[in-house]
């Protein structure tokens, strides 16, 4: 009888000092992932018929003029995002088409991926195509354009922060470097564009030349304005609000159906 008091003694205590044990503290909810700030622009809303037009990869020495050409017969300013290799073989082209009203856009110096080089390989890329632009026009480009539209997180801050460029994509992709035909090319821009729609093209490939008397004439049929990607990013206005969807008004009673009189 003794042992078990003595049992009972020792365990008492220990259960006691358990049950005294404060309860864990309940876990405090995490904050919601703040959102990425958007450093690239593929469109933007606008509140009139406003579109830019952008051609990538020249100047080509037969088809870039030809575009000009077919540009100022239609009183169009484009945009182009010039590789700095083709720049320095032909800086009479790209000053003639700043003298033109076009803007011009950097899209690095050889068409890599910049999303699988080195942050010195990148700088190297742009400020090189930068430097080329500068000496054939006089003037800094402040748009640029990555090859395939591939950029990491990191590289979209450094250069939109660090170097000073908007970072410009595109919603209109006619994929005109696969050379599908012009009217193909044509039919694929006119179906897709919108007011402040941002359209890839390419004056390196003849189909897409081929392809832009008809897709000209009928953006205009349209209504369309054209602008340069700069002009097009001031005429930006904020996305309005959802329209807040009606309530549903309760059914109506149907009213009794009444047999026609006979004689009516």
């Amino acid at each position: 009888m003794l042992r078990k008091f003595r049992a009972l003694f020792f365990l008492v205590p220990a259960t006691v000092a358990f049950a005294q044990q404060p309860a864990p503290a309940p876990e405090k909810p995490k904050p919601p992932p703040v959102p990425e700030q958007k450093v690239t622009v593929s469109s933007v809303h606008v509140d009139g018929p406003d579109i830019a037009l952008t051609f990538d990869d020249g100047p080509n020495e037969k088809l870039t003029p030809r575009l000009l050409d077919l540009l100022a017969q239609h009183h169009i300013h484009a945009t182009f995002f010039v590789i700095g290799e083709n720049v320095t073989q032909h800086p009479e082209i790209l000053q003639r088409a700043a003298r033109e009203g076009h803007e011009i856009g950097n899209h690095s110096w050889s068409h890599p991926n910049l999303a699988k080089m080195s942050d010195d390989a990148v700088r190297s890329q742009i400020k090189r195509t930068e430097e080329a632009i500068i000496g054939a026009i006089g003037s800094r480009p402040v748009l640029l354009r990555p090859p395939y539209g591939s950029l990491t997180t990191r590289q979209k801050h450094f250069i939109h922060d660090d170097l000073g460029y908007e970072i410009i994509l595109w919603d209109v992709d006619p994929l005109d470097w696969k050379e599908p035909g012009p009217s193909i090319v044509s039919s694929r821009i006119l179906k897709e564009t919108r007011p402040g729609s941002i359209v890839l093209s390419h004056d390196i490939h003849a189909q897409t030349i081929q392809a832009m008397p008809a897709t000209l004439s009928e953006l205009e049929a349209k209504g369309f304005k054209f602008v340069t990607v700069s002009e097009l990013l001031k005429l930006r206005t904020p996305v309005p609000p959802p329209t807040p969807k009606p309530v549903n008004a309760p059914a109506a009673t149907p009213s009794p159906v009444v047999a026609p009189s006979p004689n009516g």
